[in-house]
Parts: C-alpha cells; sequence; structure tokens
C-alpha cells in the first residue's frame, strides 16, 4: 500500500463514491468522483491562468443548476474533456441526470491537466476510459500514480531540471459536529510541492546529476536565476474536489470551493500561475442535518485540501 502522511480520503463523505482508470503505458488516466444517486450541490473555484474545462459556468451561483452528478478529473490536456462524455453515458444509463421531461440529463462537470509531454501524446482519456473509471467507482481509493495522476510532474519552472514524479491525492477529516470533508486532487504543478505543516519540501525538479532544485533558489535566492523561467502556458496544472455530507447553498459550496485553494497555496510554491490551470470543484450530498459554523468548515476544507496535495507526493516518492 503507499505511504500516506494523512488519513482518510474523498469516499469517507457520505455519498460520495471514486472511480479511476489509466493507460499505464502512455501516463495518462481518469479520476471520477461520483455523487449520490440526486448528485449533490456545485461549486467551482478557477484560479489558475490556463484552465481546461467543462461545465464551469453552470456551477456559479445564479445560474439554474444547482447539483451535480460526478466530477471529471482528467489527463490528456483539453482532448482528456471527452472522458466526461462517457460518465455521462453510464450516468444516463442508471438514471441519473437533470430531469428535463424528455430525458434525463447528467450534469458532470470537468477539468483536465497537461501530460502529453510524459507518455504518449497521442493516447489521452476518452469516452471509453471515463466509462471504464465509473464501472470501478467504490469507497476507498488508490492513491498515486493512477488515475488523473497517471502522469503528473512537479517541479518545472527551472530549464534543465528534470521533473518529479507526482499522482492522485487524498484525505478527509470528520470533524466533532459529524460532518466529514474529503478532497482528492492531481497534483501536476509548475512550482514544488512543500509538507503543509514543516514546510519541508517533498517534490521538487532535479538536475541531470541529481541535485534537487527548488523553484524559491531560482526566484528568491541571493543570486537569482534572472529570466530562466520555462514559459509554456497550459503544460502543467493541479485539479481537485472537495466534498462534504452537510447541507450547503450553492453560494456556500462556491465559497467552499474558493477557500479551499489555500490549501494549494500552502502546499504548491508557486501556484495559480499563468502556467496552471489550477480548478477545484466543491460537492455538498446533505446527508447530515447538524449545522456546523461555515468558517470552521472552510478551514477544515483547506486543510484537508492540503493534505490530499502532500498524500500525493508520498505515495509516489516514498
Amino acid at each position: 500500500m503507499a505511504k500516506r502522511l494523512y488519513p482518510g480520503d474523498i469516499t469517507d463523505v457520505h455519498g460520495i463514491r471514486v472511480g479511476q482508470a489509466q493507460n499505464e503505458n502512455s501516463r495518462t488516466g481518469v479520476t471520477v468522483v461520483l455523487c449520490p444517486e440526486d448528485g449533490a450541490v456545485g461549486g467551482v473555484s478557477v484560479r489558475g491562468a490556463a484552465p481546461g474545462t467543462r461545465e464551469t459556468d453552470l456551477l456559479r451561483p445564479g445560474n439554474l443548476v444547482e447539483r451535480a452528478n460526478a466530477v471529471v478529473l482528467s489527463g490528456g490536456s483539453a482532448f482528456g474533456l471527452e472522458a466526461a462524455s462517457g460518465v455521462m453515458r453510464y450516468l444516463e444509463q442508471m438514471g441519473a441526470g437533470m430531469d428535463m421531461g424528455d430525458a434525463k440529463v447528467p450534469i458532470v462537470p470537468a477539468a483536465v491537466l497537461y501530460d502529453l509531454g510524459v507518455g504518449d501524446p497521442y493516447v489521452r482519456p476518452d469516452a471509453a476510459m471515463g466509462r471504464e473509471a465509473c464501472m470501478n467507482a467504490s469507497k476507498g481509493m488508490s492513491q498515486g500514480q493512477v488515475g488523473a495522476g497517471c502522469g503528473a510532474t512537479v517541479g518545472k519552472l527551472i530549464p534543465g531540471a528534470i521533473p518529479q514524479d507526482s499522482g492522485v491525492g487524498s484525505a478527509s477529516i470528520t470533524l466533532p459536529e459529524g460532518v466529514t470533508v474529503g478532497a482528492v486532487v492531481a497534483v501536476n504543478a509548475c512550482g514544488d510541492v512543500y509538507h503543509p505543516a514543516t514546510g519541508k519540501p517533498l517534490g521538487c525538479g532535479h538536475m541531470p546529476d541529481g541535485t534537487p532544485i527548488l523553484c524559491d533558489s531560482m526566484l528568491f535566492g541571493q543570486a537569482p536565476m534572472q529570466g530562466a523561467v520555462r514559459s509554456l502556458p497550459g503544460s502543467n496544472t493541479t485539479i481537485g474536489c472537495v466534498a462534504v455530507d452537510c447541507k450547503l447553498t450553492k453560494e456556500q459550496v462556491n465559497r467552499l470551493a474558493d477557500i479551499s485553494h489555500d490549501g494549494y497555496a500552502r502546499t504548491i510554491r508557486p501556484v495559480h500561475t499563468q502556467m496552471d490551470g489550477d480548478v477545484i470543484f466543491g460537492l455538498a450530498t446533505g446527508r447530515v442535518n447538524n449545522e456546523v459554523n461555515f468558517i470552521k468548515l472552510c478551514a477544515a476544507a483547506a486543510e484537508v485540501t492540503a493534505r490530499a496535495v502532500a498524500n500525493a507526493l508520498m505515495a509516489v516518492n516514498l
């Protein structure tokens, strides 16, 4: 079993299951977060400057749709958005979706990361892989180089540095009020990854001789490398999903997703760059009626996101 810094995963949230599928030879894959039969209240926060997404506008406050049936995290860059079509067809066959009278339309937001430079750039997650991931869905999930994290790497800011392998990570926290907060993240950052509590580096690029080199040393060192920054927009991206099993409004779920980016900021440096398309989806399954202070809930979401990022690196590199 892969090592983890922190316990739990997003499937500890009531009503949430996760399915994953990947092509290990081509280093790409898909991670699907499946909601309860009647869906979950959804939200989203896009902070990176080069996102690849689908169905994010409908999750924003003020728009008609409130509930999502699944969230797709995929490799393959923009090509990987096709995986969501397979998830839609699977959910349609299961009778899930927004009832439009003539048919039910599954609501499946998605985000992608760039892994085309790691494996075979002509093999990407497609509808068949998205469906396969749904069929693999269960309570409990693998972490590391699986699903959307199959081709994920970190530490790509410095030219000449060899990126470090990353992957998918997940963690959960159950609050005293009985509410569980969980996160799953595919960590494919331009920057380096740090331990959320100690600040110790967990993942960074290495020079050809094996010497680790941190982005901070280039950006803020005594003799920073002027202008020596890779500038390939969209070649990275950390994507994730945070879920809770209490009742929240759509506006609150969007705020929850927004604050969850603090978990990225605590563990990834630099983050939200022009070369990253960082995205976090939010889901509220609504099982628990217990009221929990919303500030406390958002703080827990940021913490569990940071833990999920750390677990992604630990699962691969230890």
